[in-house]
């Protein structure tokens, strides 16, 4: 094979390489529904010691090290930028308690683990321990998506791996500065003013780059087209000033900074953070591809069964005995007590920084710190493997899961939206009616179904929904400018796929066509707001049908000419609404949503 010294492409290819693998371990994880790291992680091993098609220190060379720390650096950045202290509200207590009893006592309980499990020494295992405390915000945002956790024990184990992971590598720093004034017999005042320093800088930098971004963009010092560039040019000038002055201390700097403008109330807060998370998919998937490519036979060789015992008790031992005890007399209640003391999937962070200072143990006399590398491999690739196929039903199993099947949100208290409700209830789906009119929820209140009275797009709603618990959207209000923004507004949120209004009234005539990247996909038929209710008005009604070998679609059709199809549901509890066009894609055993011509109720036109 060609390496960086004979062909001079070498390291472009690799680059595209470690993208394509990243980027395709991720789609390919989405679509078949697991954990995509656990996918990044086998595709770096393969193409790394398995196959050699990547070697990380030979192609990249010197670059490599600070393309990953810039790297972790942004996705902690990013993560920070999530931490809207509005989230944070019932899980503040168990948050406080998790960094600020359950880092120390996780410190403690890890070191103590390295030291009589794995039998690294003192110095390694207090060096190492500090950084076990992180749990890995990387892994952590896409298991929380998947398993669909309530609320609060979602805060719960979020805030807790963003938070932890800067106080992880500053934990790591402070033991690393004892065992430099223990082995060098350098004046240990100096090396603790050092790192206090160091903290008070970060924090200071932190804190000015998130108030100088925020006022900049809030007084239009910026324009909006150069938001994105300037911000990273400060993130990478709070990251670089702040490591100058104390290694890893960056990433403190970085994490306020996100949070500082998560906080910030900016109007443009909502497109900054979507780039931001286009970005760390990125990221995360290039940085984990190349560190476990970066790993060789040797190091993989060395995990034998001491580093299986010591996977164990980080799992059974040191990640659940502090979580519980910084939870202990608490208002969070047993079960997510529970759930978060056996979360604790390590991630990208825990493998940069370990193998940072790993390399640093071994330069000044550390003998076994080499082993620091292969043993944080080992914990990240079986703590993500676990919680990836156990959270979900383990939150199952505790009851902690936001809903068993895909709820549907329904934007407006039509006579249409509330028999469209009732009929996915029949179908076993969580269904909710948001609507700011008070007298339009009544007759879903009378019908059982589950509303929210006020604005869908509200803080209110961001703060009191669960949004997370719902899969899919329809706006199917009077009001087809606003289904629209809604539409427009959540499509991220959900996904463009997932969000749906009824059709715009104008929406025939060219002149008034919207572009493609505005609204949602059009759901009842083609029908608009005023002809979808005037069909429950006289009599349609929404049914459901099971098809199956001896009872077709086609069967179906020949028996209701008239039917308009609206949904179908995969025995599975797949649910996908249907355009105007649209077919069924299983023509059995699948039930489909329909709305057909009835007798008309009385009372009723």
């Amino acid at each position: 094979m060609a390496t960086a010294e004979t062909a001079g492409l070498a390291p472009v290819l690799a680059f595209a390489l470690v993208g394509g693998l990243g980027v395709g371990s991720q789609w390919l994880a989405w679509r078949l529904r697991m954990p995509s790291i656990v996918l990044m992680l086998l595709a770096g091993l393969i193409v790394g010691p398995v196959l050699g098609l990547l070697d990380p220190a030979a192609q990249f060379g010197d670059m490599l090290a600070p393309v990953i720390a810039i790297a972790v650096a942004i996705i902690l950045f990013e993560g920070g930028l999530t931490l809207n202290f509005h989230t944070l509200r019932d899980a503040a207590t168990g948050v406080k308690r998790l960094v600020v009893l359950g880092a120390p006592l996780g410190w403690l309980a890890s070191a103590l683990t390295l030291h009589f499990v794995a039998g690294l020494s003192w110095a390694t295992s207090a060096v190492f321990g500090g950084i076990m405390i992180v749990t890995g915000p990387t892994v952590i945002a896409p298991l929380l998506r998947q398993a669909k956790l309530q609320k609060r024990p979602a805060a719960l184990l979020q805030w807790e791996a963003i938070v932890n992971d800067p106080v992880g590598a500053l934990a790591a720093v402070l033991a690393f500065q004892v065992v430099i004034v223990l082995e060098t017999a350098s004046s240990a005042g100096a090396a603790a003013q050092e790192l206090a320093v160091g903290i008070g800088i970060a924090t200071l930098l932190g804190i000015a780059g998130g108030w100088g971004i925020a006022r900049a963009f809030r007084l239009a010092y910026v324009p909006e087209y150069m938001k994105v560039p300037v911000l990273f040019v400060v993130l990478l000038g709070v990251f670089a000033l702040s490591d100058y002055v104390l290694h890893e201390s960056g990433l403190l700097a970085v994490t306020i900074m996100g949070i500082w403008i998560a906080n910030a109330q900016l109007p443009s807060y909502t497109e900054l953070r979507r780039f931001k998370e286009h970005a760390t998919v990125l990221l995360v998937s290039g940085v984990f591809i190349l560190l476990a490519a970066s790993m060789s036979w040797a190091s993989l060789r060395s995990l034998d069964v001491t580093a299986l015992l010591f996977v164990l008790a980080v799992i059974l031992i040191a990640r659940p005995l502090p979580v519980l005890t910084a939870l202990a007399f608490s208002d969070v209640p047993w079960r997510e007590r529970l759930l978060v003391a056996f979360t604790g999937p390590r991630g990208v962070v825990l493998v940069a920084v370990a193998g940072l200072f790993g390399e640093r143990l071994v330069e000044i006399g550390i003998a076994d710190a080499d082993r620091i590398a292969p043993l944080a491999f080992a914990l990240v690739a079986a703590t993500v493997v676990l919680h990836g196929f156990t959270l979900t039903p383990m939150a199952r199993l505790l009851g902690l899961t936001a809903s068993a099947a895909p709820g549907v949100i329904i934007v407006g208290g039509s006579r249409w939206s509330v028999a469209l409700a009732e009929a996915l209830q029949k179908m076993d789906l969580q269904v909710i009616i948001a609507d700011p009119n008070h007298a339009h929820l009544r007759s879903a209140r009378d019908a059982g179904v589950q509303t929210f009275f006020g604005d869908i797009l509200s803080k209110a709603a961001e703060e009191r929904l669960d949004l997370v618990a719902y899969e899919k959207l329809i706006s199917a209000t009077d009001n087809d400018a606003y289904n629209t923004l809604v539409a427009t507004d959540l499509a991220p949120e959900f996904g463009r796929e997932n969000v749906f209004q009824l059709k715009r009234v104008r929406e025939s005539s060219s002149r008034h066509a919207l572009p493609a990247t505005l609204g949602g996909q059009v759901i009842g038929g083609g029908k608009t707001y005023f002809e979808a209710n005037a069909l429950i008005r006289e009599g349609w009604e929404f049914r459901v049908t099971g098809l199956s070998e001896e009872f077709t679609l086609e069967q179906w059709r020949e028996k209701n000419p008239e039917g308009i199809l609206i949904a179908e549901l995969e025995k599975g509890g797949k649910l996908r609404f249907l355009g105007p066009d649209a077919e069924p894609k299983n023509t059995t055993d699948v039930e489909i949503l329909s709305l057909m011509p009835g007798r008309p109720r009385q009372g009723e036109g």
